[in-house]
């Protein structure tokens, strides 16, 4: 159940390209977190997109947009979702979700950032409310911490 912000150059994924950018990070996050294919779980995934104009983003102090296709998201995911491993499956499935969408016509080298912050328990709320990780773990149907949502409810 992550919020997802993504920063890309303006017009890198026009129409079709931006809504299969959304999905594929979207499935990316979910197989990292194992959460099921269910759409009452994956409702709760937040992804925003934000287009950067030509020229405010630079790399080295210079603009790199005609060379490469750069693109940064920050993920903000709760503490105890993710290992090690998963952290790791995160960032390459990131970055693969943005390969995956690139347009055809667009031959420029892939250049990623992508950070996995995780919120510390009792920090995360929505609506109001201030979440624990069993009531996530319930909420988003995460597969391998069910044993929590068991524990709560005991």
């Amino acid at each position: 159940m992550p919020n997802i912000l993504v920063k890309i150059p303006r017009g890198a994924f026009p129409g079709e390209a931006r809504a299969q950018l959304a999905q594929n990070i979207q499935e990316a996050a979910a197989r990292a977190e194992q959460m099921p294919d269910d759409p009452r779980h994956r409702a709760l995934y937040w992804v925003l997109i934000e287009e950067i104009d030509a020229g405010l983003w630079t790399c080295g102090g210079h603009d790199v947009g005609a060379k490469v296709l750069t693109f940064f998201a920050l993920a903000l995911v709760p503490a105890g979702v993710l290992d090690t491993r998963s952290r790791a499956l995160y960032v390459g499935s990131m970055h693969e979700a943005f390969a995956k969408a690139m347009p055809a016509e667009d031959t420029r080298r892939l250049h990623s950032s992508v950070i996995v912050q995780e919120v510390p328990e009792g920090c995360w709320g929505g609506n109001g409310v201030l979440w624990t990780l069993p009531a996530l773990a319930q909420a988003a149907g995460y597969a391998h911490l069910q044993h929590l949502v068991a524990e709560a409810a005991a």
